[in-house]
């Protein structure tokens, strides 16, 4: 039986190893705007976001947004949008990459409390939908392509 991996790597999907946190979060590395940075991949975050604190460490050029933003326990957040980034994750790139602006301080805090280190952004939906991407949480990477 041919396995995940070979399966997807066959079809064009680059494989991006993940590192699974004490707090139950997956995280992996990725630079914007050729800048490093850790990112949590979460299913469950419609749009990806990096907190306002690194919007001048990543170069970003943020426009006002009207949208009030919720998750992880906080709600009625001041957003900005950032658009059209460059996103390299290892050797795969993604030359228009849309971000929130959002204060991501609360997920830091609950971060510090695991004994873990702060994080600049999320990976949300709107990426895994837009890449087809593929989690193997038995293998603690996904796949996109």
């Amino acid at each position: 039986m041919i396995q995940l991996r070979n399966f997807l790597e066959q079809k064009g999907f680059y494989r991006i190893i993940l590192k699974r946190l004490k707090s139950g979060h997956y995280t992996f590395s990725a630079k914007v705007n050729n800048v490093s940075g850790v990112f949590i991949l979460d299913t469950g975050a419609s749009n990806s976001c990096i907190g306002f604190v690194y919007d001048s460490y990543f170069n970003l050029n943020n426009e006002e947004s009207k949208i009030k933003a919720a998750g992880a326990g906080a709600l009625n957040m001041e957003t900005a949008l950032a658009k059209n980034n460059l996103l390299v994750i290892g050797n795969w790139k993604l030359k228009k990459m849309d971000f929130i602006l959002m204060d991501l301080s609360h997920v830091n805090e609950a971060l510090k409390e695991s004994n873990e280190f702060p994080i600049h952004g999320i990976i949300g939906a709107d990426f895994l939908k837009q890449t087809r991407a593929v989690i193997d949480y038995g293998k603690n990477c996904f796949y996109i392509i």
